[in-house]
């Protein structure tokens, strides 16, 4: 059981998300529980795929198509862990300001995010203020994570939390954002409680803000 870990974990890794369907099918036939499968080789992949970017071992491709076999991966787990108890770090709402169609950077920061543990709902891309407001309304989120990738967009990250505000909702969830125009100066001068400068960095931030919860 232990080479199918191996196998499992060395597919999420490599990026292949067919072979880490098959293995993942293959293993639970064989009576591998689908929760060792998680914790024993999907989610360390995906963490040993974020350490190889991180040290400039990996590039932006290979770690897109770590994300794409870590989701295939656990789709293909998650029937047999409905109504298992799992322990959680912490829920996460994450969405793409309205006017950016950008999927590529927030995906693989979810695929990180639920590797650290944490439940993650992803709202989508071209996400208007409203809908961010309705579903941390509706969801009661640790952290909201809010992403834009061009520097047009940018300005929707401040309305967002204005909003908050504007609602009564600011104080009761934590704000982080995150994308390629986004600094930790525009953070600070919009209000935001962390900025993720890459999806490890991001990982990081909401490891942090949730020790301050």
């Amino acid at each position: 059981m232990s080479e199918t870990l191996e196998k499992l974990k060395q597919a999420i890794v490599d990026g292949d998300d067919d072979s880490a369907v098959t293995i993942v099918e293959d293993g639970l036939q064989q009576g591998l529980d689908a929760l060792a499968m998680v914790k024993g080789a999907i989610i360390p992949g995906i963490e040993h795929a974020g350490k190889l970017w991180h040290d400039n071992i990996y590039f932006m491709p290979d770690v897109v198509l770590s994300a794409e076999a870590f989701k295939a991966a656990m789709q293909a787990v998650q029937p047999r862990l409905q109504g298992r108890e799992t322990s959680s770090r912490g829920k996460i709402i994450i969405g793409v300001v309205a006017g950016d169609m950008h999927d590529l950077g927030k995906s693989i920061v979810i695929a990180m995010l639920m590797g650290a543990g944490f439940d993650v709902i992803d709202l989508g891309v071209d996400i208007p203020k409203d809908i961010f407001i309705q579903k941390v309304r509706e969801l009661n989120p640790d952290i909201l994570g809010i992403g834009c990738y061009m520097t047009t967009t940018m300005l929707e990250l401040k309305d967002v939390l204005q909003s908050l505000e504007e609602n009564g909702l600011r104080n009761t969830v934590k704000v982080m954002i995150g994308g390629v125009p986004t600094t930790q100066q525009f953070a600070d001068e919009i209000g935001a409680d962390a900025w993720g400068r890459d999806a490890l960095d991001a990982v990081s931030a909401a490891l942090t803000l949730m020790e301050r919860k």
